[in-house]
C-alpha cells in the first residue's frame, strides 16, 4: 500500500505498535490532534497492500460505515485503518463482533484525538481485545536520534515544543503561527467534535489561565471565580483538557511518611510550545526573561521523564512545612528524586538531604540546562535532560 508520507521522524511508539499488531486483534494509537498519530499509522502499513484506511472527518469514508457490519466483511481479509475514531463510537461494538468472529491479531488499528477514559464505551467494549499505545508530540529523545546537530540543544525542543508543526515549520514565524492555528482549531472545532457545548472564548480563558498556573498545585475555586462559573464546571473543564492530552495533572505523593503533605495535585500544560504560545513568549529572550520561564523548564523536564518511563509512577513531593522535590518516580521498592531548575549554575535547597533522607530515595537528579553532568553530592548528580533520560532508564 503506497502513501505520500510527510515528513517521518521515528517514533519510540512504532515498536510497540507494530508488535501490538502482530499479537493484539486491536490496536489504538491515541494522542492529541496533530501529534502524528496518522503518520506513524500509514509508515507502519506503508509496505502492506492487506490495508484499507478510513478517516472518519471525511464524510465519503463515513458513507462507507453507514453499514458497519457490511462493509466489515466485505474487508475481512485486510487490516482496517480508522482514523478519528472517538467520532463514531457506535462502531466498537461491531468492531468486537468482527474480532470475535476473526479471532486473529492485527485486524484493526484505530487512531483517536482522545484517552480511553473519553472513548470508554470502546474500551469497555473491546475489554481484553485491544491494546492502547498513546502517542504524544515529538519527544526530545525522538528528536536528537533524528537529528542531533540541528535538535541536540535543549532549548529548540523547550521554546517551540514537540508538535510536528510547530517543530518542523520552516522558520521561527511558522512555528509560531501553527501553534496559534491550532489553539484556535482545538478551541472552535475539536472541543464541540467531542461532544461539549462550550463557547470557545470561555475556554481560551481557561486554557490560558492554566498557562499563567503551570507548574503549580490547583486553585479550582480560584479558577471558578475567575470564570464565573461553578466547582463542578471548573471540575469538567480540567477533564476535558486532560482527556485530550493538553494538561497533566501530576497527583501529590501518598507515602505515609510521618509529615504533612500537600493533598492538591499539580498543573502543567503538557507541550511547552503551547504553554509558550497562550503566554505569548515568541524568542528565546522572552522566555529566559520570562517570569514562567522556572516553572516552563520544569514542565518540559518531567513530561520528557514521565513519557520515557511509562513503567514508574510519578508523583511530586510537597509538605505543608515548605519541602519541596518537583517529581518522585517509584516502581517497586525503588524511588528515585528529580529536580529541575532552569539555571546553568543550579542549587539545592538547604534542607534537600535531609528531604532525601525522609523520602528514603535511592538517588537523585538536578535536571539543568548545563553543558555536561556533575556530582553535586555523592547521591546527587547535576545532570543534563539526555543524561538523566540515559540513566533512568538504567534503573
Amino acid at each position: 500500500m503506497n502513501y505520500n508520507l510527510q515528513t517521518y521522524v521515528p517514533r519510540q511508539a512504532e515498536k510497540e505498535t507494530r508488535e501490538s499488531l502482530r499479537n493484539i486483534p486491536v490496536t489504538a494509537i491515541l494522542g492529541p490532534r496533530q501529534c502524528g498519530k496518522s503518520t506513524l499509522a500509514r509508515h507502519v502499513v506503508a509496505d502492506r497492500e492487506d490495508v484499507v484506511y478510513l478517516d472518519l472527518e471525511k464524510p465519503s469514508d463515513l458513507r462507507k460505515l453507514e453499514d458497519a457490519e457490511f462493509f466489515f466483511h466485505t474487508q475481512q481479509e485486510k487490516l482496517i485503518c480508522i482514523d478519528e475514531v472517538q467520532m463514531g463510537p457506535e462502531l466498537f461494538p461491531i468492531i468486537r463482533v468482527v474480532v470475535d468472529e476473526v479471532k486473529q491479531p492485527g485486524k484493526f488499528l484505530i487512531l483517536g484525538s482522545a484517552s480511553q477514559d473519553l472513548i470508554r464505551h470502546g474500551s469497555e467494549t473491546l475489554a481484553g481485545r485491544v491494546h492502547f499505545v498513546e502517542l504524544t508530540p515529538f519527544t526530545y529523545e525522538e528528536l536528537l536520534a533524528e537529528d542531533r546537530d540541528k535538535y541536540g540543544d535543549p532549548l529548540f525542543s523547550w521554546r517551540r515544543g514537540g508538535f510536528p508543526g510547530a517543530v518542523l515549520a520552516g522558520s521561527e514565524e511558522l512555528g509560531i503561527q501553527w501553534r496559534l492555528d491550532f489553539i484556535r482549531t482545538f478551541l472552535e472545532r475539536d472541543i464541540p467534535q467531542f461532544g461539549f457545548s462550550i463557547p470557545a472564548i470561555t475556554m481560551r480563558r481557561f486554557w490560558t489561565m492554566l498557562a499563567h498556573y503551570h507548574g503549580q498545585t490547583l486553585n479550582a475555586s480560584k479558577f471558578g471565580q475567575s470564570l464565573g462559573v461553578t466547582h463542578p464546571t471548573i471540575a469538567k473543564y480540567l477533564d476535558i483538557m486532560e482527556q485530550t492530552f493538553m494538561i497533566r495533572l501530576l497527583q501529590p505523593m501518598t507515602a505515609n511518611l510521618k509529615k504533612r503533605l500537600v493533598k492538591t495535585p499539580k498543573v502543567y500544560l503538557r507541550d511547552s510550545g503551547i504553554l509558550h504560545a497562550l503566554l505569548e513568549i515568541d524568542t528565546s529572550e522572552d522566555l529566559l526573561g520570562h517570569p514562567v520561564a522556572g516553572a516552563s523548564w520544569e514542565g518540559w523536564c518531567l513530561e520528557q521523564i514521565i513519557v520515557a518511563m511509562p513503567q514508574w509512577r510519578p508523583s511530586f513531593y510537597r509538605t505543608s512545612s515548605g519541602e519541596e522535590i518537583d517529581l518522585i518516580l517509584e516502581r517497586g521498592q525503588m524511588r528515585l528524586a528529580i529536580e529541575c531548575k532552569a539555571s546553568m549554575s543550579p542549587r539545592v535547597s538547604r534542607g534537600f538531604a535531609a528531604t532525601m533522607d525522609v523520602l528514603q530515595a535511592d538517588r537523585a537528579w538536578v535536571v539543568a540546562p548545563v553543558s555536561e553532568s556533575y556530582l553535586l553530592s555523592p547521591r546527587v548528580t547535576v545532570t543534563t535532560i539526555e543524561d538523566v533520560l540515559n540513566e533512568l532508564k538504567k534503573q
